[in-house]
């Protein structure tokens, strides 16, 4: 147990029985009042968001959080199977952990992965990859506004937007957390 003065943002907690991230942590003197430190927590399993009001003496129980590279496997069901890097151990990782951006995951690609007495409790996929473009119409000449965007579909299924001169068979950079196309890569 560890006092509410030794917390920082980041870190992750066990607060009623759940494992929350803490994402903003003040430490506030309203005044004539005791001193107290205002904490905004997400639930790290459901995503909710917490708030709640710290005493300065409070005890409070840091989670020990280990966070690693894995490298990615392949998906399995609901799950996607990942290799320890380093003892080539392979674990099963639940896909909502990863969000949005596991649409975008390919064979061979390194992951970070954060758990709690060997629970999973964060996934994390690069925030850019590089990925092939395997479908997409060609560009009609003189449909060129500024900004045109054209569909095209990458190697692991997904249809991005991509301007009109990348064509099929192209390498592309796409950001993961909003899939926007970045660049065209040489």
């Amino acid at each position: 147990m560890s006092k509410a003065s030794e917390v920082k943002t980041g870190n992750i907690l066990r607060f009623n029985g759940e494992l929350v991230s803490v994402e903003e942590y003040i430490h506030r003197t309203p005044g004539n009042l005791r001193a107290f430190y205002q904490a905004k927590m997400r639930n790290v399993k459901t995503g909710k968001l917490v708030e709640y009001r710290f005493r300065t003496d409070e005890e409070v129980e840091i989670a020990r959080v280990e966070t690693s590279d894995y490298q990615y496997l392949y998906e399995d069901g609901d799950t996607f199977v990942v290799m320890d890097n380093n003892t080539f151990e392979q674990f099963n990782i639940p896909k909502h952990l990863f969000g949005s951006s596991a649409r975008f995951l390919k064979e061979g690609m390194q992951v970070l992965i954060a758990m709690e007495s060997d629970e999973p409790i964060m996934a994390q996929a690069p925030t850019t990859v590089e990925l092939e473009i395997t479908y997409t119409e060609p560009a009609v000449k003189g449909d060129t506004s500024t900004n045109a965007l054209k569909s095209a579909t990458v190697e692991t299924g997904v249809e991005i937007r991509v301007p009109l001169f990348v064509n099929q068979g192209d390498k592309v950079k796409v950001d993961t957390r909003s899939g926007d196309y970045i660049e065209r890569v040489k």
